[in-house]
């Protein structure tokens, strides 16, 4: 079982979760609606691959084009997606990235445990702070 989440995230910080199941990407009617006159009504689709643990892209023959790090993918072909890809539909550009659970997993315990051991010393307030802090300085 995977440990990961991948998103999709836009250049104004708008992140989009992929589910580990096939999503069609367009401006009409789709699981991801991107709203750009260049993106099609259909415009793509995002598939995962559950025995690689990969994310994989394919253009439906759409206008302008489905770009994987500014080079456009043949139309109807799945391409294999890698993390910090830069994927674009039309011309709109998102950036793919991983969320690792486990490490948030290990940062809550660990607030948890602080907070058993030292509200008294910190404080609740101080614990709050410190807990996103964490979690917002967090590389995954």
């Amino acid at each position: 079982m995977s440990l990961t989440s991948w998103f999709l995230v836009s250049s104004g910080g708008t992140r989009h979760r992929l589910p580990r199941e096939m999503i069609f990407v367009g401006r009409d009617d789709c699981e991801l609606m991107l709203q750009s006159r260049s993106v099609d009504k259909q415009h793509a689709v995002l598939n995962y691959d559950a025995s690689t643990d990969e994310h994989l892209v394919k253009d439906l023959g759409s206008l302008n084009g489905t770009f994987v790090n500014d080079v456009r993918i043949p139309e109807q072909t799945y391409i294999t997606l890698k993390l910090e890809d830069k994927l674009r539909f039309g011309y709109d550009i998102l950036v793919i990235k991983m969320h690792n659970v486990l490490v948030h997993a290990f940062l809550v315990k660990s607030v948890v445990t602080l907070s058993r051991n030292f509200s008294y010393y910190l404080g609740e307030g101080m614990l709050k702070y410190l807990f996103f802090t964490l979690l917002q300085k967090c590389p995954c």
